[in-house]
């Protein structure tokens, strides 16, 4: 019974190793938003590795072996990319520039498999008409994206203006 649970515990590690890996060198644009067929993937990916992590063992105990085991893991590597930053550049990757005073890095959109339309999109949803209103856009270690512009700089230092008028009445 042990060694079965052992079986478990080093299945789902493996599934676990493999499915950040595939994450990582797939893109993790894929899962900032997900759409309908990401959802669907996601889904179909959970079904086709449960078997893999547990095996014929269908019991509560084989699941909350395997659940657990991927608890664990999640947190330990949570943890060690929060103590070794440079681990957390390995798992997560690196922000790319994608915008900047309105200029678009093409190398950068082309690396991150992101379309000018997408990147037009992301702009827009962000309160912005156009590409040459943003002063920087970041693809982030997460998959979102970041969208600073112009109306963003002004808007800030009123605000400041404002909380210290605030602060001096006061």
């Amino acid at each position: 019974m042990i060694q079965n649970y052992l079986t478990i515990a080093f299945s789902s590690a493996a599934v676990y190793v493999f499915i950040i890996t595939a994450i990582r060198l797939f893109g993790k644009k894929e899962f900032a938003q997900l759409s309908v067929s990401d959802l669907v993937f996601v889904l179909l990916i959970s079904n086709a590795v449960q078997n893999a992590m547990v095996g014929p063992d269908a019991t509560l105990s084989g699941g909350l072996v395997a659940a657990s085991t991927l608890f664990i893991l999640n947190y330990l590597l949570k943890y060690l990319m929060y103590k070794f930053p440079s681990l957390q550049k390995v798992v997560s990757g690196e922000p790319l520039l994608l915008i900047y005073h309105g200029r678009v890095n093409e190398d950068h959109l082309k690396k991150a498999q992101i379309s000018v339309n997408e990147l037009i999109e992301t702009v827009r949803e962000h309160g912005c008409q156009s590409i040459h209103d943003v002063d920087l856009a970041v693809l982030e270690a997460d998959g979102n994206i970041s969208v600073l512009s112009h109306d963003f700089n002004k808007r800030s230092s009123h605000e400041r203006k404002r909380r210290k008028k605030l602060t001096v009445q006061n």
